[in-house]
């Protein structure tokens, strides 16, 4: 006889929005049982964000001994000859750091008294769902009910995953570098991957359709990034679209802005145009849910159109980032326990980790008079200077409402400006006037100094510019 679980709270989903609201519901006293068919982490901890990091991390250190190894060396430090990767080694030491991770998650979920049932999910109505196990099936039904299902890499029909084409999960797992990638979009994930690989001494060439990379960003912005491109030799074809493989699968076959055709041979071809919310395969159509698009339609308690049935993460719109997904979750699980909560975020920030790094969080420049924008380039400033950051076009830059100074947005490019992300965040989210950030003493030398001078600078008295 099949096993049937009555649970209080089913979460369908083991990824950030998932596990951090199957750990708050534990935490909540509520019975929650969660339904993963992967590994508990999702999409960021297992095969995104963390792992990507990771071999980012390992280019960085690579590229530095090797610009040790050159002929008048780095700073005083020299090699005798050019460093070696192995980059299985790679992979398998990022490999210990995601699976710390995921053992991490397991045993807070542990700790929660979740219930996890691990196997594929697939609901046959609004609150219940059967579950392959490799024990058997299992059938699961809630009370309340939230769907954490994410997202997947978005497949071109020309250019199907396998073999030599490739996502963004394989690029972070190949046996050994390719000598040449050819990478697919210029998006965040496409240059923070395909940058990654070109510090490492793969070639690189990247195809984007439309007329800029990293278009999410302002042109001001992607300056540096672009710049670090043309410096370290990525090749990147603007207004040229890709068309599929050739014949004999060793090259890319790409159309530019006049017509004219051209292949692009590579090792790897690198498809990284988007992501799409996973819809498909677990029973959605079985659930009287809204849609909004490709999405789930929620409102601002991320409750969808059925009763008791909420949805968190990628499955509900842009941006589909891990700390949107995880704040829904939180929220919702207080809700399910009686609290008052709301998804009203001041703002969601958007890091890009590409070199230079991109942080934006809020509004951007386009206010006209009722506005003031001001900028601090990290070329004055010592803490960037004396590591390196002042010399790639760098900046922080604050926009503020002209009436009253409140700062309405933050953006900044530059070396390990990520860290930054979280003050920008929390000027935002507590209302900070121009002043409120000027009078608040940044340590010195940091880089957070920058964001001072530029609020400064917005009030007409920046000191050191």
């Amino acid at each position: 006889m099949a096993e049937h679980i009555h649970t209080k709270v089913l979460i369908v989903g083991g990824g950030p929005g998932g596990y951090v609201a199957a750990i708050r519901c534990g935490q909540l006293g509520l019975d929650t049982t969660m339904v993963e068919s992967d590994r508990l982490g999702g999409t960021c901890l297992i095969r995104g964000c963390i792992p990507s990091k990771a071999v980012i991390h390992v280019a960085g250190h690579f590229e530095t001994m090797m610009q040790a190894a050159e002929a008048d060396g780095r700073h005083g430090i020299s090699l005798a000859s050019p460093p070696k990767i192995d980059f299985a080694a790679t992979v398998k030491w990022k490999d210990g750091v995601v699976d710390k991770l995921n053992g991490g998650v397991t045993a807070l979920l542990k700790r929660a008294k979740v219930r996890v049932v691990a196997g594929w999910a697939t609901f046959r109505d609004g609150k219940t769902c059967t579950v392959a196990t490799k024990d058997g099936e299992v059938t699961v039904t809630g009370e309340k009910v939230i769907l954490a299902t994410g997202s997947l890499p978005v497949e071109l029909p020309f250019l199907k995953f396998g073999g030599n084409v490739i996502s963004s999960t394989e690029a972070l797992s190949l046996p050994e570098l390719p000598k040449k990638l050819v990478v697919i979009g210029a998006g965040y994930i496409g240059l923070e991957l395909g940058i990654a690989f070109r510090k490492l001494g793969v070639a690189v060439e990247v195809v984007e359709a439309t007329d800029r990379i990293l278009p999410q960003y302002d042109a001001q912005l992607v300056a540096p990034v672009a710049k670090w491109l043309e410096k370290h030799g990525v090749v990147v074809h603007l207004r040229t679209k890709a068309e599929g493989l050739t014949e004999g699968g060793k090259a890319l076959r790409v159309s530019g802005p006049d017509g004219t055709g051209a292949d692009l041979p590579g090792d790897k071809f690198l498809v990284t145009v988007g992501r799409k919310p996973r819809t498909a395969g677990w029973g959605l159509e079985t659930m009287s849910v809204d849609m909004a698009g490709p999405f789930v339609k929620v409102d601002d308690q991320c409750q969808t159109s059925m009763k008791d049935v909420w949805a968190i993460g990628d499955l509900v719109g842009e941006p589909m980032l891990e700390h949107k997904a995880a704040t829904q979750g939180e929220i919702v699980a207080e809700i399910m326990a009686g609290k008052k909560r709301h998804f009203r975020p001041a703002a969601i920030p958007a890091v890009c980790f590409t070199e230079p790094e991109i942080v934006s969080v809020g509004a951007l420049p386009g206010g006209g008079a009722n506005e003031i924008v001001a900028q601090f380039p990290f070329s004055a400033n010592g803490r960037a200077l004396s590591m390196e950051a002042g010399g790639d076009g760098g900046f922080v830059r604050v926009v503020a409402a002209k009436d009253d100074h409140r700062v309405l947005g933050i953006q900044a490019v530059g070396a390990h400006i990520a860290e930054l992300a979280g003050e920008f965040s929390h000027a935002l989210e507590m209302g900070a006037l121009l002043e409120d950030v000027a009078g608040t003493i940044h340590a010195h030398p940091t880089l957070g100094e920058a964001y001072h001078e530029a609020a400064l600078r917005a009030l007409g008295h920046a000191i050191h510019i």
